[in-house]
């Protein structure tokens, strides 16, 4: 007999149109005990002042610079950058197999509140939306000159970020990053072929269909997509065609602080813990590309979280993952139908305040 296939029990393989790779999706996976792993708890009470972390108002960073009594957001250049602009070109190859070229930019810290027991969720709206300005600001100064300007956070130490207080990162560099050209090229040609932008006419979609939709404002869209990887990725889409974050209306970042607050409660609240991710925005290429033709580009953040069963049970992207292609053990409508990330679930934060002091 012909047996009906069922996404929740067969596998199968997704296309990522945005990145044109393919995921492995094996969701009968997690009815397998679990005997891997098991992380430590998170750590419960993060100091809320520390003189002795470089992060902190007030505090000497490790070149000695002393950080001003901030009460916002704090922007300053990395101490130990990974991209510098005076590195020195390598010069020419030798053999085609042994390539090298330049790499310059400058990397900088964002701070997002002064206090280190409050991550984003736990902000205000009006806090929060001082954060979306800020990378709209950043944005705009670093992408004059260069053609690449990468914002991201890795929040929590399973992402390996070693400062619990609340802050991104801003590379800025003179080349485009891999994934992003990738992006460039698959946006370009869906635009080409179908005259609008990819991924304007994929939120349509999902708002059309509700099946991995997380949560909906008047100018945003939070859904787990089709072809997901991480168990409860998301994709951040603004409705309208916008290419880049400078290009945000008041009233679109004022909604941008609120839906990020919403989705960000509904992480912590999964598990009842604060959620690690990795996270970042993807807009049109800046610098001398900023004036050229970049209507194929639609802004977007990606969210990666690695939690997979519980607080202390995550995913690994290794074996399969590293020498084959991506595998995720849930499908995307699992995720969405399953979960507290569901579009009508509660929202108040797991700590009812006991933090939210603001």
């Amino acid at each position: 007999m012909a047996v009906t296939f069922r996404a929740s029990e067969h596998q199968h393989i997704r296309y990522n149109p945005l990145q044109d790779e393919w995921v492995l999706v094996s969701a009968h996976r997690m009815k397998r005990p679990w005997h891997g792993q098991v992380e430590p708890q998170l750590l419960k009470t993060v100091p809320r002042h520390d003189p002795r972390n470089p992060l902190c108002p007030g505090a000497t960073r490790a070149n000695g610079e002393v950080n001003p009594h901030y009460e916002g957001t704090f922007l300053f250049d990395n101490d130990f950058p990974a991209l510098q602009p005076d590195a020195p070109d390598p010069g020419p190859s030798d053999h085609p197999l042994f390539r090298a070229e330049a790499a310059r930019g400058v990397c900088k810290v964002m701070c997002f509140h002064p206090w280190s027991d409050v991550t984003l969720p736990l902000m205000s709206v009006p806090e929060i939306r001082a954060v979306v300005d800020a990378w709209a600001s950043v944005t705009e100064e670093l992408g004059a000159q260069y053609p690449w300007v990468q914002i991201f956070e890795n929040k929590g130490a399973m992402m390996g970020c070693s400062n619990p207080h609340p802050h991104c990162q801003v590379w800025a560099s003179s080349f485009l990053p891999d994934i992003v050209q990738r992006e460039e090229r698959s946006q370009q040609s869906y635009h080409s072929q179908h005259g609008e932008p990819l991924l304007l006419e994929y939120g349509r979609q999902e708002l059309l269909r509700k099946e991995r939709l997380v949560l909906s404002s008047e100018h945003w869209l939070v859904l787990v997509p089709f072809w997901a990887v991480w168990p409860f990725q998301t994709l951040l889409l603004p409705r309208r065609h916008v290419r880049r974050l400078p290009e945000l209306t008041p009233a679109e970042r004022d909604d941008l602080a609120s839906i990020m607050k919403k989705l960000l409660t509904k992480y912590d609240n999964l598990f009842e813990t604060s959620f690690p991710y990795s996270m970042g925005w993807h807009g049109a290429p800046t610098g001398l590309k900023t004036g050229a033709t970049c209507d194929h580009w639609q802004l977007h953040a990606h969210y990666y979280p690695p939690l997979l069963r519980s607080a202390t049970v995550r995913k690994f992207m290794v074996g399969y993952e590293m020498l084959a292609q991506a595998q995720r053990d849930l499908t995307p409508e699992q995720v969405r139908a399953q979960s507290i990330l569901g579009l009508h679930t509660p929202s108040p934060h797991f700590l009812k305040g006991s933090q939210q002091s603001r």
